[in-house]
């Protein structure tokens, strides 16, 4: 029996693979300290969960039309026009299951086999993954430490072809907490606007951005119109487990991603989507704490790793991600993950999980308290000096 080949195309996300083995040992007795996993750890909002409930107890527990619920995709067409600046009719407004859809079928939509396309590196592994498995050519687009984990103009333009068939975009990032500032932002949209191409903007980390206000690629003059603006609910209200995302969508692009959502998961729960309206209409104030406790562990974590033997750390300015340089430790990735994994039971990742740029680093989540970063930064200090001894 053979499974089909196009399987081989299809790579995975190692958190929760780092995850699973970090869940082994901790069922071993061992205590770990889980810093591996893009999860925001505070619980979500009281009144979201309460419109949760009310809708189950209304009766909401059926099909709903695929694009989602009119009352929340009109809710996200307003906050996604007051957010950006533009103005996005509900009608170009897409609900699905999490962000990932929009990732997975977005690709499926406009790519294949012949086509090109640029996307962050390091980045999120989902992006590589869906390329490859469309038959597409995957060109990576490095994001350099001395930028600030972004990328200049001419990055992206000598990458421009033909050819080029999409270009991914993720600001603030993931796994480096990279912003790009608006003045690049300005100079890629011109030339985005020039070429025959589509854009998928991922900026589920919109809200988490410490120093300047969140600034969009669709809110340029002529990118609206080509750009699949997406945004969700599991960072900004930790609502991981809800499985809610959206996106606007252009117009050619409404009635085959629908008949893609059809096709693989119906509809997203309508009883969640109730949930989705009651956080994107409701107080933001659980949500600015959170942001606020984020920035005060940023400044521990930060100057935490810069403490350690052989590390260096730039300050990430959005996400709740550090992006740590240890090429001074003389070990790769790799196997500092896994030393401190198994060694001292700190869980995180290493950089290569999110691309080959991502040698020489590792990704620090500091979506936990501060005393497991405080603890965690102390048994990475033994190990390092360990090793450096």
């Amino acid at each position: 029996m053979e499974l089909a080949s196009g399987l081989a195309r299809l790579g995975t996300e190692t958190a929760f693979e780092v995850l699973a083995r970090a869940k082994a040992l901790e069922a071993e007795g061992r205590e770990i300290i889980h810093l591996q996993i893009g999860e925001p750890d505070f619980d979500t909002p009281a009144h979201i969960v309460e419109a949760g409930v009310k809708a189950l107890r209304d009766g909401l527990t059926h099909y709903c039309p695929a694009p989602g619920l009119p009352v929340l995709r009109e809710a996200a067409a307003d906050y996604l026009s007051r957010t950006r600046g533009v103005v996005i009719e509900p009608s170009r407004v897409l609900v699905a299951p999490g962000a990932k859809p929009f990732l997975f079928f977005g690709v499926l939509a406009t790519c294949e086999p012949g086509d090109e396309v640029i996307y962050p590196n390091p980045g999120f592994p989902i992006y590589e993954s869906v390329i490859r498995f469309a038959g597409a050519t995957p060109v990576p687009l490095p994001l350099r430490e001395e930028n600030g984990f972004a990328f200049t103009a001419a990055d992206l333009a000598e990458r421009l072809t033909p050819r080029t068939k999409l270009v991914i975009l993720n600001s603030p990032a993931n796994p480096t907490g990279g912003v790009v500032p608006a003045t690049v932002n300005a100079e890629i949209a011109a030339l985005l606007a020039e070429h025959p191409c589509f854009v998928l903007t991922d900026e589920v980390y919109s809200e988490i951005a410490y120093d300047d206000v969140h600034d969009s690629i669709a809110s340029y003059d002529g990118l609206i119109e080509k750009t699949i603006l997406l945004d969700g609910f599991s960072k900004t209200f930790a609502m991981t487990g809800w499985r809610l995302g959206y996106a606007a969508v252009p117009e050619q692009l409404v009635e085959p991603l629908t008949r893609l959502f059809i096709n693989c998961h119906s509809c997203a729960p309508p009883a969640t989507q109730m949930a989705g309206v009651a956080a994107l209409t409701g107080p933001m104030d659980d949500v600015r704490a959170m942001i606020e406790e984020f920035r005060v562990r940023r400044e521990l974590i930060v100057d935490g790793l810069n403490a350690l033997p052989g590390i260096s750390c730039v300050k990430p300015a959005g996400a709740f991600y550090a992006f740590p340089n240890i090429s001074e430790t003389g070990l790769t990735a790799r196997v500092l993950q896994d030393r401190l994994l198994t060694e001292v039971g700190v869980a995180l990742l290493a950089g290569t999980a999110f691309g080959e740029h991502g040698e020489g680093y590792l990704r620090v989540s500091y979506a936990n308290s501060q005393d497991n970063l405080r603890a965690a930064l102390g048994l990475m200090h033994g190990l390092l000096e360990r090793t450096a001894g």
